[in-house]
């Protein structure tokens, strides 16, 4: 069994080829991939060659963990459905060539424990299930709601559409006048217009180690800064004004299967929209423009890969 995927040979070097599959098992499930998403995060540090330090880091590797496709194939133990739509996470079944995350193909061998199945309806944008449940992540697990959020990307929208349905009342700073709009229930205001220095959290998903001193300097006392982006650089701030403020700081930016289950129902009753979040589409034979487009078009807020002719 083989699968078309794409593959980084070495940083901007982007190709997409035939890969051996890994045979299922008892308890693994096959995935014929519809869609994958390309993440601006950590996709982009890949495709660029600059991620930090990570388990698993290596070229070849084939990149995604953003998949939405059918069940073709369960083994005995897998307790899904042949036809069931899923939702995956990535997968590691390309043999020598590294999954990392390895979502970015036509057909997926995974543990059907990784393999979630998702309401029929939601279709295409089953794929922003792992950013939700980032911001769901990011959203919950402090004692405070996010009041101010930094960058109104797919992940920032996300943290704040959460928010509001928890009963918060955020604002979002975004300085690029192209994504400022598109809010729903919230403001979406430049940080300069605001004078605000009585925030009780603020969740930064804007991936810019330079913004701590900026953020600390507008918490309230024992307020939070909340990190839900990723960051290539070290991250420092001075000491002095966190120190004055008992400022806490908080990692957040990785899901748990709890959080991905949370957004999936809620965005199947709902509670969460996903819409309006995906911008672009493109044939995933095309994926080496798809990529470029995604990390270099200002107006790309999420970009999609279409397998479905490849299936």
């Amino acid at each position: 069994m083989d699968s078309m995927a794409v593959v980084l040979q070495q940083p901007e070097q982007l190709v997409v080829t035939r890969l051996d599959l890994a045979p299922a098992g008892d308890a693994d499930v096959v995935v014929d991939v519809e869609w994958s998403g390309i993440s601006t995060g950590t996709e982009r540090l890949l495709w660029s060659g600059r991620m930090p330090p990570f388990p698993g880091m290596g070229y070849p590797l084939v990149p995604g963990y953003e998949s939405v496709g059918r069940v073709s194939a369960a083994g005995r133990a897998a307790g899904l459905r042949v036809g069931e739509r899923v939702f995956v996470p990535g997968a590691r079944c390309f043999g020598e060539v590294r999954g990392l995350f390895g979502g970015a193909a036509s057909r997926l061998v995974v543990p059907a424990a990784r393999a979630l199945p998702i309401d029929e309806a939601l279709a295409e944008r089953g794929i922003l299930l792992a950013l939700a449940a980032t911001a769901q992540h990011a959203v919950m697990g402090g004692a405070t709601l996010p009041d101010l959020i930094i960058g109104h990307g797919v992940l920032g929208r996300l943290v704040a559409r959460l928010t509001v349905a928890a009963g918060g009342d955020p604002v979002v700073w975004e300085t690029n006048p192209m994504r400022a709009a598109g809010s729903t229930g919230y403001p979406v205001i430049p940080a300069a217009l605001d004078s605000r220095r009585d925030y009780r959290c603020i969740c930064d998903v804007s991936g810019d180690a330079t913004l701590l001193d900026t953020l600390i300097a507008r918490l309230a006392p024992q307020g939070e800064i909340v990190l839900a982006g990723f960051y290539e650089d070290a991250l420092s701030f001075h000491f002095a004004p966190a120190f004055m403020r008992e400022a806490r700081l908080r990692v957040a930016a990785q899901w748990q299967d709890a959080d991905l289950a949370s957004v999936r129902d809620m965005a199947a009753d709902g509670r969460l929209s996903l819409d309006g979040l995906i911008t672009h589409r493109e044939a995933a034979i095309r994926a080496d423009l798809a990529y470029r487009t995604a990390f270099g078009d200002p107006g790309c807020l999420k970009m999609i890969l279409d397998w479905r002719q490849l299936s």
